[in-house]
């Protein structure tokens, strides 16, 4: 698949965009803060409905558009696939109510026609890879359980639906839960709410675990290409929900990469209700601190790396690994998922490659960029294009980005 059209209206820095993309690599060039990474930012977020910078859609709106009274932001391309073209639409737009108070509306169109944000999935399938990814092996468990959910929610609509459903319920039931705390009341109205955590949960928790295996397999031989043989990599999904604590589930969900489903004799309704006991068991708990302990919400990803010639030696790179080894495997990570995806799909997924080649070694740098060559489309940015080799300039396009324009003229 590949992006044929693409159009910004009071996007970030960019007042006015109308691009036709090229079918060959795209390099942006330019000074920082001209508006190359804000490109990237609003292809990703026509791809998953949300920004990869920041939670705060507001923060995409044109700050002066708000100032002259135009607080509203569009974005807007046409993906060409195998089979078919598509529209894809999404606008931000600030509106006051009745009562004087703002919000911030989101509208998702899909060939013009208004869409939920699930329904994005499968109309076009990204990777974006930049320099602050490092964080998902040495940051806080929340990136990666983001970096999860919009991997599997590009491929997999009823993930992305039970992923709804569940973070609904949550919001629901830890507000109902610090109320209880607060000011009393009957915790039998919690279950509605619970009912909703155990089955979604579930659906979460075993499309992460097949994903973190797929990832794993092929992240493995990537990143011992990578390190030339010097390192393996494993993968390793940690489950906030373990069901083998209940007794009548003898088994543990968190061992096995190669799960891909509830063992024999055990049936999904039968780890929801587990699930749901668990939750009821906990409620004096979270009812004292006002927030829900268990489910996929508190889940974890550890990247879990080893030195061949060391035998059984394992580390985990999150806690002890070097700078230079995090950044190899979040390149690993992203190449598995490139390979996983165009599996999954059938197509390769748009490359969106922000300022990493700066960051990696030579070595690294030419696989790297091997990889631009089997997609369609790839579309990379660098304050300096003389870091890019004579034979990938010749091949690639581009283009300087100054201050939210665009010139398409080739250096």
């Amino acid at each position: 698949m590949r992006i044929r059209y693409l159009s910004l209206t009071n996007f970030r820095n960019y007042t006015r965009l109308e691009l036709a993309l090229p079918e060959r690599p795209l390099l942006l060039y330019g000074a920082n803060a001209q508006g190359k990474t804000s490109l990237l930012e609003a292809i990703y977020l026509l791809a998953t409905g949300s920004s990869p910078l920041t939670p705060l859609d507001r923060q995409l709106i044109k700050w002066e558009a708000e100032a002259e009274g135009l607080p509203y932001a569009r974005v807007w391309a046409e993906i060409v696939h195998r089979d078919r073209v598509q529209e894809i639409e999404i606008i931000l737009e600030k509106k006051t109510l009745v009562d004087g108070t703002v919000r911030l509306h989101k509208t998702i169109r899909v060939d013009r026609a208004r869409k939920r944000r699930t329904s994005l999935t499968g109309r076009l399938n990204v990777v974006l890879f930049t320099p602050q990814d490092v964080e998902l092996v040495s940051g806080p468990p929340a990136g990666r359980r983001r970096y999860l959910d919009d991997t599997l929610c590009q491929v997999n609509e009823p993930y992305c639906t039970a992923l709804e459903r569940y973070t609904e319920a949550l919001h629901q039931r830890n507000a109902a839960l610090r109320y209880l705390r607060d000011e009393g009341g009957d915790a039998a109205q919690l279950s509605p709410f619970e009912d909703v955590l155990a089955h979604q949960g579930i659906v979460i928790a075993n499309g992460r675990r097949v994903l973190v295996a797929a990832l794993s397999q092929r992240a493995d031989h990537i990143h011992q290409q990578l390190t030339g043989g010097a390192e393996w990599l494993r993968l390793e999904y940690h489950p906030n929900f373990d069901p083998a604590a209940p007794p009548a589930l003898k088994y543990q969900m968190g061992l096995g990469l190669h799960y891909g489903g509830p063992p024999p004799g055990i049936e999904t309704d039968g780890l929801a209700e587990a699930f749901r006991q668990a939750l009821l068991a906990r409620r004096a708990d979270e009812i004292a601190r006002g927030t829900t302990l268990i489910g996929p919400h508190r889940d974890d990803l550890n990247f879990i790396a080893g030195n061949p010639a060391q035998g059984t030696h394992e580390v985990d790179l999150g806690t002890y690994g070097s700078r230079g080894q995090q950044r190899t495997a979040v390149l690993t990570l992203k190449l598995a998922q490139l390979e996983w995806m165009q599996g999954q799909t059938g197509e390769t997924p748009v490359l969106l490659l922000d300022e990493v080649l700066a960051e990696l070694d030579a070595a690294r740098r030419r696989y790297l960029l091997a990889q631009v060559d089997s997609v369609e489309q790839a579309l990379l940015t660098a304050t300096d294009p003389e870091m890019f080799s004579t034979a990938f300039r010749e091949r690639a396009v581009l283009w300087e980005v100054q201050r939210g324009i665009v010139n398409c003229h080739e250096l």
